[in-house]
């Protein structure tokens, strides 16, 4: 098939609460077909639960994203950095030892046990918004600094450096920043980070880099590089990502009162609604990109050794044949095998974090105002459309 006879990504939402109707096609009519990307190159695309379940578990597909042949949506590509390949690039036998060594920081348990601060976290911005004028940017106010903060003081990074490395990671996720711009935010960040890294080398701290230190320590020589290249990782991922979750799922829930409603009065119930919420918005819609090492057939389509795929979990999430109504946004439905943390020996590390930070967060915001309202109109809104991480830019709220 020509690069002309196929379908260009990405494809911009026409409803922030909805996949494009052009994904929707892909999964009806083809649901293991090919796409034309930004940079020209045609690649496969997977639209069904089912194929991107298969291709996220399969060991013949490779998450090297320095593969030259490695799909990517952003429209010019940045060369490859010094960084030492990230956890979500590695492939066996290096991802499962490099994965165990830090999965421990990330247990249920754990997670628990940073309720209480994350909790505090939320009361004293949700003070500063009761406090301040009105309207304000919940973004600004509440999404962003919440996730920033707590991810700060899980790997020990100080706060008062925020704005830096907000202002870079929005860079680095922005897939329409040319290559310099998002290269120079890779090589600021890492910068960064190898200077923080160095200092906790030297005097280490109770935290999560400092912990992976003395652990490595025990059994010889830090890997400097390694480390560098998992707090870049965990820092980008874990603000990044839970902040456009907070807002977007802010707007929905103030879109819909009765379900909002319903929440209020039995907040057991967040948690189950926490899942839907991820579902629904799948906000990290087309990061998990593969490539083929060797010729893989699925549902009767070859995709050949050197081919990149892409799995649109966007899509997946709305799949009718695993979620009934799947377009709806039920807060009641059992969603816990939706792909918004991916599926599979990648699946997001920090997860219990992000479902702990939500549930916290719509639980308290709703409940210590409850007239909260958008201050603007739903048209004047402003969404993340150029971003590889959905969300929203700003939030003007009021009460």
């Amino acid at each position: 098939m020509s690069a002309d006879a196929v379908p260009t990504l990405p494809v911009t939402r026409t409803c922030p609460f909805a996949p494009p109707v052009e994904h929707r096609k892909l999964r009806e009519e083809a649901p293991l077909s090919k796409v034309k990307l930004p940079n020209g190159r045609v690649v496969w695309v997977a639209t069904s639960h089912k194929d991107i379940r298969t291709i996220l578990s399969d060991p013949r597909f490779s998450s090297n994203r320095r593969d030259p042949n490695f799909p990517s949506l952003a429209y010019e590509r940045p060369p490859s950095s010094n960084l030492k390949p990230m956890l979500l690039e590695l492939d066996p036998p290096e991802h499962g030892p490099a994965r165990r060594a830090v999965l421990g920081e990330f247990t249920l348990q754990r997670m628990n046990a940073l309720a209480p601060r994350i909790q505090q976290i939320v009361d004293q911005h949700i003070d500063a918004m009761l406090a301040g004028p009105r309207p304000v940017d919940l973004v600004q106010a509440l999404s962003l600094p919440v996730p920033s903060l707590v991810i700060c003081e899980l790997l020990g990074v100080p706060y008062a450096d925020h704005e830096f490395f907000q202002t870079h990671s929005a860079n680095v996720v922005n897939q329409k920043a040319p290559a310099e711009v998002i290269m120079g935010s890779v090589v600021a960040l890492m910068t960064y980070l190898g200077q923080l890294v160095g200092a906790k080398v030297q005097n280490p701290t109770d935290d999560l880099l400092s912990r992976q230190i003395q652990k490595q320590l025990e059994n010889g020589a830090v890997d400097f590089e390694g480390m560098v290249s998992m707090a870049f990782l965990l820092l980008l991922a874990g603000h990044e990502t839970t902040a456009n979750m907070i807002s977007l799922s802010t707007l929905v829930l103030l879109q819909h009162p009765e379900k909002l409603a319903a929440l209020r009065e039995d907040p057991s119930k967040t948690l189950s609604a926490v899942e839907e919420l991820l579902r629904y918005f799948t906000i990290a819609e087309s990061a998990l990109g593969r490539v083929a090492k060797e010729d893989v057939e699925i549902g009767g389509v070859t995709i050949k050794a050197g081919e990149g795929v892409f799995a649109l979990a966007n899509t997946g999430n709305r799949d009718p044949e695993v979620f009934e109504n799947a377009d709806e946004l039920d807060l009641a439905r059992n969603s816990r095998n939706h792909l918004a943390f991916g599926y599979g020996q990648h699946q997001c590390l920090g997860q219990n974090l992000a479902r702990l930070e939500l549930q916290i967060v719509i639980d308290t915001l709703f409940k210590r105002i409850p007239e909260l309202r958008a201050a603007v109109p739903f048209e004047e809104l402003s969404f993340k459309d150029g971003s590889a991480v959905y969300g929203m830019h700003e939030f003007p709220v009021t009460w």
